[in-house]
């Protein structure tokens, strides 16, 4: 019976040198979940800003019969903007809230409210990423069942631009799974 006594207090000794690893694992993490949002900023503003402002006019015959290729023109586009631009806000506003998380380790609500924002971000860059992806795919391959034909053999620079911006939405995607894989890590760690 005392030995089961000395090896209880023995494990509750230990408990305090456990303590600051884990705030310091969890403070690393909070230092990196910054840096991740500061890197998805980047990805979503340039996309937007990249999509929003693609267009090309192309002569035809003369100068006054054109044809012009521009984002605004397809909705699935105008949705992709809008999206990137709602998910880089929402990245903007969460800085002082993934701010908490480093000053605070062991805050957990702050932590919760992330996951489920950042999952909510997700979902709407990735609804808009894949309706711009299957329209720049049309673009670039065309559907010769329904008559599309490929556009990207005239407008070659609008396809580049279109193609490119596509890239930083699909880096940002990735980025807030990392996110929300961190977020999680840091939560079960606490437990």
């Amino acid at each position: 019976m005392t030995k089961d006594v000395v090896v209880e207090h023995g494990e509750s000794s230990k408990a305090p040198l456990v303590a600051p690893v884990a705030s310091g694992v969890n403070r690393a993490v909070s230092i990196i979940d910054v840096f991740l949002r500061f890197i998805a900023i980047i990805g979503t503003i340039g996309s937007a800003i990249s999509m929003g402002t693609t267009n090309e006019t192309l002569p035809f015959f003369t100068q006054f019969i054109q044809f012009e290729a521009k984002y605004s023109d397809l909705p699935s586009f105008t949705f992709f903007v809008a999206a990137n631009a709602v998910v880089c806000s929402y990245l903007v506003l969460s800085i002082p809230l993934s701010i908490v998380n480093i000053i605070r380790p062991r805050a957990r609500y702050s932590r919760l409210i992330l996951v489920f924002l950042d999952t909510a971000s997700l979902a709407l860059l990735t609804a808009g990423a894949s309706a711009a992806a299957a329209i720049v795919y049309l673009a670039h391959k065309g559907n010769v069942r329904a008559n599309w034909f490929a556009i990207c053999q005239q407008f070659d620079s609008f396809c580049e631009r279109i193609s490119g911006s596509l890239i930083g939405s699909f880096a940002a995607m990735v980025i807030l799974i990392a996110l929300i894989t961190l977020s999680a890590f840091a939560l079960a760690r606490r437990h």
